[in-house]
């Protein structure tokens, strides 16, 4: 584009320079304009980060929602019948006719450390009334398994029984994720079933299923 001024008044116009007629052109000192198909494109892409993002947001709400479930659907209505090693020999059954805790952990379970001081505590009190705990560790086959078992029970000053699952009950139970923590009545049917760490919410949830369980 031709640029041209009257710099004396007299009506004749004097060219002093030319402009670019390409859509592209900016100023010196401006930023380069973005075209249409340069603004569509980077429309589409923050359209396509933010699909990404609902998606990721969408992952961790099931993740969290899975995690803090009570009740999973794979548990099974009956308990099956068990018995395992104890850990420093022989061996033991899952108790019958008796109102029982079921937990499945491991050693290298984070959760597993919160919830079995709490499950302690909670098994002392409801002892005295018939209630008992089969404590289920699952960690891989290893030489020195027992050993890690036993420090582990040594650090968090746990006191009960536990029973070294070769894989036969957790395929039993139906057991994906650590810890698990089954009640079951005196019938062996599951009535209350908890997949995560044992939240003080859900020690109150437990505590209000074992009162109902035991007064059954």
């Amino acid at each position: 584009m031709v640029v041209s001024v009257d710099g004396d008044g007299d009506g004749d116009l004097a060219v002093v320079g030319y402009l670019p007629l390409d859509a592209n052109y900016a100023a010196p000192h401006g930023k380069p304009r973005m075209t249409d198909q340069a603004l569509r494109a980077r429309g589409s892409e923050l359209w396509i980060w933010a699909l990404v993002l609902a998606a990721i947001g969408s992952v961790v709400a099931v993740s969290v929602s899975q995690a803090n479930r009570t009740v999973p659907a794979s548990a099974p209505k009956r308990a099956p019948a068990i018995s395992l090693p104890l850990l420093g020999g022989g061996t033991s059954a899952l108790p019958e006719g008796k109102v029982t805790l079921v937990d499945f952990w491991a050693t290298w379970c984070p959760p597993c450390r919160v919830s079995m001081p709490r499950l302690q505590q909670l098994w002392t009190e409801y002892r005295p009334r018939g209630v008992e705990l089969y404590s289920i560790d699952t960690d891989d086959a290893a030489p020195d398994r027992d050993t890690q078992v036993r420090a582990f029970l040594d650090q968090h000053q746990l006191k009960f029984q536990v029973v070294i699952d070769d894989g036969s009950a957790s395929e039993a139970f139906s057991v994906s994720r650590l810890p698990t923590l089954l009640l079951m009545d005196r019938t062996g049917a599951v009535v209350w079933t908890r997949v995560g760490a044992l939240t003080p919410e859900q020690e109150r949830d437990l505590r209000e299923a074992l009162e109902r369980t035991v007064s059954n």
